[in-house]
């Protein structure tokens, strides 16, 4: 008896029949009706009678919203394998991650050879299929900065660029029957899937002991294999055959299947929507009912918590892999996983941690935080992972991505109320909000998350006009450090909201925010290139004339110090909010006036065109220090000292971003964010902390007024109080010692809890 411990999945094996193109699109959508996992399409592109099964897929994935869709399997003589990654990571980005690949070496070659495919020998086909999983995989390691590759006898690339990358990490299922392919499948596939009709008895235990004795082989252990199983039958009221009878036949058969044979996948070749919807509403959860009771009355181990040898070798000290919740083994992500490497940096940060949690939901959010607060190990919190200081991710610890909780919502019209997840971007949020004529100001790049910003400050381009981010933050969902979900607005728990606007990440887990947006259509983008060979003289002109403009105007300065015979470079980022053209012309003319203009651009566009995201790739970034400063105004000491920062070749990034405005209508005691004062952001990056700590507090310490937490790696105790004025780092000991006494989220600055 063999049971892997696979949570149990079932679809249907539909007929791609083209005399009513539509049938199996309706065939589809009714087993999404019937609440089932799974819906796939045999592939015979030889076939005169069926549709192209990749393009029955496409318009089969537009016409779901849930169920997972796949070739069963795709003829891979037909299908070049660089070219079907990246259709299925394609299809995979546009349906949220709902495509499976089933995958299979050919099996009519007269057919096959017909449309003009190399016929090959049983022998070359393994070696083929090998070299295709291969390149599939390899083209969607976008992580990989190399080109790719693979030399093979009957596949190759030469070069190939990588990605894109799926939206899940799809896996590929193997159609095979005779022992090498088994093996394959045993090394290489995520999952066997073969069809009953065509087996003996006792195929499925022999081709399981090949598979496995092949797994552990390449170090793998078994349940890393999923088993799916094509089953044929008929639903009738006696029984008259193996799955030929009534519906508890067919639940008492296929859960014996699962708990001997290890099937955990199954799917049920049928053109009836009357038998889909049974298998969907009576079959399918009665069987999962009685395969769980025999489980825990078993000790059956979830397969999502079993590692082969060579991925239990790589597992770090301190954490108890196998105390992990139930609610997130199946998506939990360790050293040796082959999604890690798209998990364990951020932006700017290479990171090592011993284990990802990828909560799907507030609950999961709460078992994530109650598992990490009893493991000895660093706790990480990431909700988009761009974050330049680099807190959401460690070396050897727990991070908790929060990348799943991503919906934009709408809440309330009337007052623009919308929810927020933690794990949405703001180019997601931007471009939600663009057709109602809203916006909500949040930085200058779209890839950045929600939960961070949201609780950090907001420092952006629509800053002088309407605040800081936080300003607009109402309400928030909280996991505790004790694993609570609780809810903070002025209403309920007004300290914890206070806390969260400015100090969010030392006081719980943000899972949502409710913002109030603000209405803005279109708005005037500008990119503008200066001559900065006097720099401070710049730096001066530039500050008086942001300072001096309307509202509308926030102008962000990149400087580009002198390197390689070139001079220094001011690049200006100014957004007008507003779609008065000739209002923003003359405000653009001024900074155009305060250097040497080299170039300019501007536009008329929604804010969303201004907050775009490029492909997310976190693989680090060369680990930089970064420090920042708060500052009254651009004054000739200040821009004399920024202009030394410069010119020392310590420092490879420089910027300066205008705030004020709007964020000064805020009293300083009504977020734990109080510097309500302030024009200016300075900040700049460094290989070294060390040498860009001394210079940093020799030039900017004397003109600094505060910092900004996002953009500082100095971790020593005096940045805390620069971050804090003493009355608001008082209050927030406090607020910290009511939510999080035992200081468990400390990555951030560590604010102790109050005695």
């Amino acid at each position: 008896m063999t049971d892997y411990g696979h949570d149990l999945a079932f679809g249907t094996f539909v007929t791609p029949g083209n005399r009513d193109p539509h049938h199996a699109v309706r065939l589809a959508q009714a087993a999404e009706r019937s609440g089932l996992d799974l819906v796939t399409f045999q592939d015979h592109p030889y076939n005169a009678g069926f549709l192209d099964t990749w393009t029955l897929l496409s318009y089969v994935a537009a016409a779901t919203e849930r169920v997972h869709l796949a070739g069963n399997v795709l003829n891979l003589p037909l299908r070049q394998p660089a070219v079907l990654a990246r259709s299925v990571a394609s299809l995979d980005l546009l349906t949220g991650g709902r495509v499976d690949l089933g995958i299979g070496a050919g099996g009519f070659w007269d057919a096959i050879a017909s449309l003009g495919a190399d016929r090959l020998t049983p022998g070359e086909s393994v070696t083929a299929l090998s070299e295709a999983i291969e390149i599939i995989r390899g083209i969607w390691d976008a992580a990989d900065r190399r080109v790719l590759r693979v030399d093979g006898e009957h596949h190759q690339v030469a070069g190939a660029k990588r990605g894109p990358a799926p939206a899940h990490d799809v896996p590929i299922w193997v159609g095979a029957y005779k022992p090498r392919m088994l093996r394959l499948v045993g090394r290489q596939a995520d999952g066997w899937l073969p069809s009953l009709g065509y087996m003996k008895d006792g195929d499925l235990a022999r081709g399981n002991k090949v598979i496995d004795e092949a797994a552990e082989e390449a170090g793998r252990h078994p349940a890393e294999i999923r088993r799916l199983l094509n089953v044929q039958g008929s639903i009738t009221a006696t029984r008259d055959g193996f799955l030929q009878g009534p519906v508890e036949q067919w639940v008492d058969e296929l859960a014996t299947l699962a708990l001997t044979d290890g099937v955990g996948t199954f799917v049920l070749a049928t053109d009836d929507p009357t038998t889909t919807a049974v298998l969907g509403e009576q079959i399918a959860p009665a069987v999962r009912e009685l395969v769980a009771a025999e489980r825990a009355t078993a000790g059956t181990a979830p397969a999502a918590t079993q590692r082969g040898r060579a991925a239990i070798e790589l597992r770090r000290d301190g954490i108890d892999y196998a105390a992990v919740p139930a609610s997130l083994a199946a998506s939990a992500v360790e050293p040796g996983d082959r999604s890690y490497d798209t998990v364990r940096h951020n932006y700017l940060r290479s990171g090592a941690p011993g284990l990802v949690l990828r909560p799907r939901t507030a609950d999961e959010v709460a078992d994530a935080v109650r598992f990490a607060r009893t493991q000895p190990v660093p706790l990480g919190i990431r909700s988009g992972g761009h974050g330049i200081s680099g807190r959401s991710t460690n070396d050897g610890g727990i991070v908790v991505d929060l990348g799943a909780l991503d919906t934009v919502e709408v809440v309330d019209e009337v007052t623009r109320r919308v929810r927020l997840g933690a794990g949405a971007t703001w180019q997601q949020v931007a471009e939600t909000l663009s057709p109602r004529g809203w916006a909500i100001s949040s930085g200058d790049y779209g890839g950045v998350g929600v939960g961070g910003l949201a609780t950090a400050g907001g420092i952006g381009l629509l800053g002088r006009a309407f605040g800081l981010t936080i300003d607009h933050v109402v309400a928030a969902e909280v996991v505790t450090a004790d694993g609570r979900v609780v809810h903070a607005s002025a209403d309920e728990h007004p300290d914890l909201l206070w806390g969260l606007r400015g100090a969010g990440g030392n006081l719980g887990v943000v899972t949502w925010v409710e913002v109030e947006a603000m209405e803005a259509g279109e708005v005037v983008f500008s990119q503008m290139a200066l001559d900065a060979t006097d720099t401070a003289g710049l730096l001066q002109r530039w500050g008086a004339t942001v300072e001096s403009a309307p509202r509308e105007l926030t102008s962000f300065l990149i400087l580009s110090p002198a390197r390689r015979g070139q001079g220094p470079v001011a690049q200006l980022m100014t957004v007008w909010a507003g779609d008065d053209t000739d209002a923003a012309v003359t405000q653009l003319e001024r900074l155009a006036d305060v250097a040497p203009l080299l170039g300019h651009q501007a536009y008329l566009l929604p804010y969303s065109g201004v907050v775009q995201a490029a492909e997310k790739n976190h693989s680090g970034g060369g680990d930089p220090a970064v420090r920042s400063a708060l500052v009254d105004h651009l004054d000739e000491a200040t821009a004399r000292a920024f202009e030394r920062v410069a010119a020392s070749g310590r420092a490879s990034f420089l910027q300066a971003r205008a705030t004020g405005g709007a964020a000064h209508d805020v009293p300083p005691d009504a977020t734990a964010y109080a510097h309500r004062h302030q024009n200016f952001l300075l900040s700049a990056m460094s290989p070294s902390q060390e040498a860009l700590d001394a210079l940093w507090d020799a030039e900017i310490g004397p003109v600094a007024d505060g910092l900004y937490l996002s953009f500082e790696t100095d971790d020593r105790p005096e940045r805390l109080t620069d971050a804090f004025p003493p009355a608001t780092l008082e209050r927030l000991r406090r607020v910290k010692a009511t939510w999080d006494p035992e200081n468990l989220f400390r990555a951030n600055f560590p604010v102790t809890p109050a005695s």
